[in-house]
């Protein structure tokens, strides 16, 4: 099985490492947790956004593929709203733990990760919309967002759907609740 494969399945389960690691050296502070957590809700913004037009299928583990070629929403200005949106988080979470270094690895983890899965992802994208995704993919950046929207594309799209968006992310939304509450008990604690 392709390693990637591996990656894209299990995603959900990789940051665990990492939260583990963050409640093991978190030392936050008020400051440290009200900078880091504009990241985080910055970079769930952003996922919101995106899962607003991609729907669940952004929470599928099986196969990599998708229905829609999406180039609306915050598509249109970076390839990978939601993996960019959760380095983001991420990295907020590593900051409201006072550990400006494991914000840093924690970037640069999920930088990796992505990278690989994304991968796999593109030649997916690319086998099922051809030059359509070629003009995207070549116009659009994958992580750093453009200032350009992009406009190109003929394939049909999905429509804006935030009660959609709102389910898909209860996960997320739970998960960046107790990681926040975490963190708050041990800044009291160790206050």
């Amino acid at each position: 099985m392709d390693f990637r494969q591996t990656l894209f399945k299990y995603r959900s389960y990789t940051p665990i490492p990492f939260l583990l690691v963050l409640v093991y050296v978190a030392h936050p502070t008020i400051p440290s947790m009200l900078t880091g957590f504009c990241f985080v809700i910055l970079g769930e913004l952003l996922r919101f956004w995106g899962v607003s037009y991609a729907g669940s299928e952004t929470r599928t583990t099986g196969n990599v593929g998708a229905s829609y070629l999406i180039t609306k929403g915050p598509f249109a200005y970076v390839r990978n709203p939601l993996y960019l949106g959760n380095m983001l988080m991420y990295f907020g979470f590593g900051l409201m733990a006072d550990s400006p270094l494991l914000a840093l690895i924690g970037l640069l983890y999920f930088f990796f990760q992505y990278t690989l899965i994304i991968s796999l992802e593109e030649e997916g994208l690319m086998k099922k919309f051809l030059d359509e995704y070629v003009k995207y993919f070549q116009a659009v950046p994958r992580f750093v967002p453009s200032m350009k929207k992009y406009t190109g594309g003929s394939h049909p799209q999905p429509e804006i759907d935030m009660k959609s968006g709102f389910r898909s992310e209860r996960r997320t939304l739970q998960a960046i609740t107790l990681v926040t509450l975490i963190l708050i008990v041990l800044w009291y604690v160790k206050r």
